[in-house]
């Protein structure tokens, strides 16, 4: 592995995001992404080992921005209601923010190999662990219900928000994908809670 900093590091991930999103994975060649990124080919090489590793990287450097930048909405929420309804609006805010980006996670990555579908979801990790923590918050705080399974909940809550960034994508980004967060988050708290379905 070359080295994984710098400018052109930089570079070379802005424009994968670029390339990837308007040629699909399969035909977005190095060459067009080292074009893209305004270095030789050969630079290309001494970051990453080749096309595949650079889609890792790719979702590794913005995932772990995507999670810092919603922990960050988390901490200065009060309650735990706030902090759920932080991960709805961050997962769309930063999506809605960089419709490449979202375009390369719902519909390219997807698209991966097994073995890269696996790293992906090593990739994740960190965001999942983030919303099963607060499910389980939830429980102990008894805001949510005490039957609830937090793994369950947890997939119910990532699936929903990614299901619908990808509507958006599908639909060509077309309308306010924002504009769904009080709805979205809503009904996860009644979904979630005793103490929502109590105050309806």
């Amino acid at each position: 592995m070359g080295k994984r900093k710098g400018p052109k590091y930089e570079q070379i991930i802005e424009a994968a995001v670029r390339v990837i999103a308007a040629n699909g994975f399969h035909n977005a060649q190095v060459s067009k992404i080292a074009k893209e990124a305004g270095v030789a080919d050969g630079t290309i090489y001494l970051y990453f080992n080749n096309k595949e590793d650079i889609l890792i990287s790719l979702f590794e450097e913005k995932m772990s921005a995507f999670v810092e930048k919603t922990k960050q909405r988390m901490s200065e929420s009060d309650s735990l209601e706030e902090k759920l309804r932080a991960i709805v609006e961050m997962h769309f805010k930063q999506l809605a923010a960089n419709t490449d980006l979202a375009i390369v996670t719902q519909l390219e990555l997807r698209q991966s190999s097994s073995k890269l579908r696996y790293r992906i979801n090593e990739v994740l990790k960190d965001y999942l662990t983030l919303m099963e923590d607060l499910i389980i918050e939830g429980i102990n705080k008894k805001v949510f219900f005490p039957e609830l399974n937090e793994k369950l909940a947890r997939q119910m809550l990532f699936g929903t928000l990614d299901e619908v960034v990808t509507n958006w994508v599908m639909k060509d980004c077309k309308y306010d994908l924002e504009s769904f967060t009080d709805s979205v988050y809503e009904m996860l708290l009644y979904g979630f809670g005793a103490k929502g379905r109590e105050e309806a």
